[in-house]
């Protein structure tokens, strides 16, 4: 057997003021259910240590973020080794109630922009049709929506940096917008205070 590897090997791009690269291997289980259950949330809860998270928002504790991906979606997030058993665990504790576990992790890809806080915004802003100012997207907020001609999400687990998730189909072309939007030259100065 094959070990597994990120969708990109660790690629990496120095913009000047910010730096994108492949996140490398992250665990990533989808589970789909009523968010509003009290045995989803114990289960959640159980298996990442992390509350459920409100609309538009993520919740982190260590390793481990839930991400609120649709009225009846979460994204759980831990080390890529233990998604098995984060899916195992959630099937054990959910079994009778009407739910939907599944191991996205190799599915997936993750990337992280750093930088100067309104550069980081900036490289999001360009991309994806959301409000990105600092009064509307801060840390604990988590979007789903488009990044030029394609699904993804995206967070912002502190200023300066934000994380990245597409389909690992289309990685290669996700990884090009984000450095095309950093490229030296390319700033529009819209965040900068």
């Amino acid at each position: 057997m094959s070990e597994a590897a990120s969708a990109l090997s660790g690629a990496a791009y120095e913009g000047g003021l910010v730096r994108v690269a492949d996140s490398g291997l992250q665990g990533m289980v989808t589970l789909r259910g009523d968010l509003e259950a009290e045995a989803i949330r114990a289960a959640v809860r159980e298996a990442s240590g992390c509350d459920m998270p409100g609309q538009r928002a993520i919740t982190a504790e260590g390793d481990a973020a839930v991400a609120w991906m649709a009225p009846d979606e979460v994204l759980i997030l831990g080390p890529h080794a233990r998604a098995g058993d984060t899916c195992a665990a959630l099937e054990a504790a959910l079994q009778g109630q009407h739910h939907l576990a599944v191991n996205v992790s190799d599915a997936r890809a993750l990337f992280t922009v750093t930088g100067e806080d309104a550069a980081v915004r900036e490289v999001l802003a360009k991309l994806a049709p959301v409000d990105l100012s600092p009064g509307a997207f801060g840390p604990g907020d988590f979007r789903r929506s488009r990044l030029a001609q394609v699904p993804g999400a995206f967070w912002m687990p502190q200023a300066g940096v934000m994380r990245v998730i597409c389909f690992r189909s289309v990685a290669q072309y996700v990884f090009d917008l984000l450095c095309t939007s950093a490229a030296p030259g390319s700033r529009v100065g819209y965040f900068d205070t």
